[in-house]
This record gives structure tokens, C-alpha cells and sequence, in this order.
């Protein structure tokens, strides 16, 4: 039987300057620039939330990122390419918190 998993790298950003609409702007492309190009991923998602309004949905944080790997390799090379690095370097600035959620899917 075949592997149907998938990794998924989900980051969520929160802006130091929250209602600045150009930092907005600046971190999504940011992300678009540097970070959908590297090999190994296979799906590149950037968005902002979607203001759901339920008390179990967290709309707190500016900017989601969505990666998709084949794998848990494909993630640990994504995380060390230069590209992803030069993003940090770059862009860095813009959030004043990260936090990241990785899942194995099966498919």
C-alpha cells in the first residue's frame, strides 16, 4: 500500500504594526517572493483571516501561510534553504509573534 500522507505547514504571523495595511502588503509578498519557489513544495497558500465569527475561531493573527511537503524531508529542506532564511532576514521585522502548527495528513 502506498504512503498517503502529506505534511502541512501552517504559520500564523502577527504583525508589530497590525493596522498598517502596507505591512500587510509587505509580509504577504514577502512570503509569495521568497518562500513558494523553494523545491518541495507542493502547495503554497498565503491569506488573511476570515473574520468567522464563533468563540472557537481564533481571528487574532494579520497574515496565514500554508506550505504542503510530500514529507517530513521535503519540510526540514524548505526550513533550511536560503530562500526561507533570506524571508526571515527580510521580513522578520514585520510580525512581533509566530507561532507554527505542523500535521501529517493521510489522504
Amino acid at each position: 500500500m502506498a504512503n498517503n500522507t502529506v505534511f502541512l505547514h501552517m504559520v500564523y504571523f502577527w504583525l508589530a504594526n497590525s493596522d498598517d495595511a502596507e505591512d500587510t502588503r509587505n509580509l504577504v509578498g514577502g512570503c509569495q517572493t521568497y518562500l513558494a519557489g523553494i523545491p518541495g513544495v507542493q502547495r503554497f497558500d498565503v491569506g488573511l483571516p476570515a473574520r468567522t465569527q464563533r468563540d472557537v475561531v481564533d481571528n487574532s493573527y494579520d497574515v496565514a501561510l500554508v506550505v504542503e511537503f510530500a514529507d517530513s524531508a521535503a519540510h526540514d529542506v524548505y526550513q533550511d534553504h536560503p530562500d526561507h532564511l533570506q524571508f526571515i532576514k527580510e521580513c522578520s521585522h514585520l510580525w512581533r509573534r509566530v507561532q507554527v502548527y505542523d500535521t501529517i495528513l493521510s489522504r
